[in-house]
């Protein structure tokens, strides 16, 4: 029995957005790099009065502050904060650096999701390839953007009186940061790919609403001739 286009599709997605996924997170240090790379060039280039480093990989801390691993994916921050430590069961306090971890694969999971519907999609494999190197770059676009929103929200709303005062001298707006963190974080990295694939592929999901047979194809095909 041979399925419709629109379930033939849809069994394909299914078959393959597991898998880019898997993929995706599984090689996770090498998809973060670039999108890295951009955020690092932003972050120190407009705002080396807040930042000195920008570093890929970071160690994960158990609840006792014991390094339990080290994650390729994570990007630790070197900030120019001096923030006041309180005093704990850890510790006597103090004053340091602040140094905040970000995960950039929150803002990354377009990627496995754009992959799972272009390979689902009946293409050429040179179209493929075209799509996938447009949709990655836009991606890591969006993924940096996020990252960039991220590293200011902590300073602003993380870090005390100090970093409100920072941000305050390099003349940024609190309210123009939380706006740039909500939406890098909630909307682009799923309006992203599905707008990209959307795009990029109108004819065929023309086809499938409206596929050759149903009424209105044809007359609609010597209306556009």
């Amino acid at each position: 029995m041979r399925l419709s286009p629109i379930r033939e599709f849809a069994l394909k997605a299914l078959l393959w957005l597991p898998l880019c996924f898997v993929l995706w997170f599984w090689l996770a240090p090498l998809w973060v790099q670039p999108a890295v790379a951009m955020a690092r060039g932003v972050l120190l280039g407009l705002w080396g009065d807040l930042f000195s480093a920008v570093v890929q990989g970071a160690e994960m801390l158990d609840a006792a502050g014991r390094v339990v691993a080290r994650a390729g994916y994570l990007v630790q921050l070197s900030t120019k904060i001096v923030v006041t430590v309180p005093a704990g069961p850890g510790g006597p306090g103090g004053v340091g650096v602040l140094e905040p971890t970000l995960n950039p694969m929150v803002y990354g999971y377009s990627l496995p999701l754009f992959s799972g519907l272009a390979m689902a999609t009946p293409l050429a494999t040179r179209r493929r390839v075209l799509q996938m190197a447009i949709a990655f770059v836009a991606i890591w676009l969006a993924q940096a953007c996020g990252l960039v929103a991220e590293a200011l929200k902590v300073v602003a709303f993380d870090s005390g009186a100090e970093g409100a005062a920072a941000i305050a001298r390099v003349g940024l707006a609190p309210e123009a940061i939380a706006f740039a963190y909500q939406f890098g974080y909630l909307i682009l990295p799923a309006v992203v790919p599905v707008a990209l694939w959307i795009g990029l592929n109108r004819a065929f999901i023309e086809a499938l609403v409206q596929p050759d047979g149903e009424p209105g194809a044809g007359s609609r095909g010597q209306n556009d001739a």
